[in-house]
């Protein structure tokens, strides 16, 4: 499994020009699903997303030339009460190293990858924070003001 975790002042998701689903402060969440996961990999990579303290304790503390600094990763995303934006993207699967077009072969097969992207949402759902999702398999346009900018690559192999 592999998130790209975005520290976002705000964020929203649109199919055929409407927005399904949008949130403030808090975490965009990409979400690529492999065709080796598991409930394992769902239950770590929510409680990291969860988890990882990306906050600084004050929204106005950050200042860009010490974003390095210990004291601005204070909080995570339930410290802070904030919102999740959870958008599925099977192309984070996607292998450029031969040819010039990206093989999938890792990506789960869709009925697997929706089971699985319905179980992660879930899973952060439980958190009691506000969880918007984007419109599986769809064609979709992502708005993102990230914050920082805070931009992370998670990742979670079956074991």
């Amino acid at each position: 499994m592999r998130v790209i975790i975005q520290r976002v002042k705000s964020s929203q998701v649109s199919v055929n020009g409407e927005i399904v689903g949008k949130i403030g402060r808090g975490l965009n969440l990409l979400v690529g699903i492999a065709n080796t996961d598991t409930d394992a990999e769902l239950d770590w990579m929510a409680r990291k997303c969860l988890e990882l303290r990306l906050f600084p304790n004050e929204q106005e503390d950050v200042d860009a030339q010490r974003l390095v600094d210990r004291h601005r990763w204070q909080k995570s995303v339930q410290e802070i009460g904030g919102e999740l934006l959870v958008v599925s993207q099977f192309t984070l699967y996607g292998d450029c190293r031969k040819g010039r077009r990206p093989s999938f072969d890792r990506s789960a097969a869709l009925s697997l990858a929706q089971d699985l992207y319905d179980g992660f949402v879930t899973k952060l759902r439980t958190s009691g924070l506000k969880v918007e999702t984007g419109e599986f398999g769809a064609m979709m346009q992502v708005a993102i003001e990230n914050d920082g900018p805070v931009t992370l690559f998670l990742e979670r192999e079956a074991t």
